[in-house]
């Protein structure tokens, strides 16, 4: 098997983390650099990544979803996107955003999984508590957030359950 394949299959949603164990620059350098590598529509990469670190932002941003593990975290990280920098087709209108952050967010927790971090990929949080906290523009949404770290030795994961290949796949 493929490093991509044993990485796909090997990641899972982390629900603990060691608070006391930060992420070093450089490993951050480069999960956020994966999601920056992550290919979009037209090539016109709408989003942006927010890494939060500090103690002041984490503790104003954390009540958007209040869970105890997920308040564990030394870091979150944010994706937000702008519906105007998006390509839009031009037969229907259909707008890319979500499609472009679904890649950029995929490439991001699978290059943590890399490194050997720990990521949850949370889309249940209060957007609008944590539009406030960020002080985001008008025209900027929040996609999705996930605890970025290393896993506690408490830490809970559920199995991984897929459906099986031929539930899923056509061949035409």
């Amino acid at each position: 098997m493929s490093h991509l394949h044993d990485l796909v299959e090997s990641r899972k949603s982390v629900r603990g983390y060691d608070p006391n164990r930060p992420v070093a620059p450089e490993i951050l350098a480069r999960v956020l650099d994966a999601g920056r590598l992550a290919p979009s529509a037209k090539n016109l990469q709408p989003w942006k990544f927010l890494l939060v670190s500090s103690p002041e932002m984490l503790a104003k941003i954390r009540p958007c979803y209040p869970r105890d593990w997920f308040a564990e975290a030394p870091h979150i990280l944010i994706v937000t996107g702008d519906r105007n920098e998006a390509w839009v087709r031009p037969s229907d209108g259909w707008n890319s955003l979500e499609t472009d952050m679904t890649i950029a967010t995929d490439h991001l927790i699978l290059a943590a999984h890399d490194e050997g971090l720990a990521t949850c990929w949370i889309s249940a949080f209060d957007p609008a508590m944590l539009r406030e906290a960020l002080g985001l523009a008008p025209n900027e949404e929040v996609f999705a957030i996930t605890p970025l770290g290393y896993a506690s030795a408490e830490a809970q994961t559920r199995p991984k359950s897929r459906k099986k290949l031929d539930e899923v796949v056509r061949y035409l």
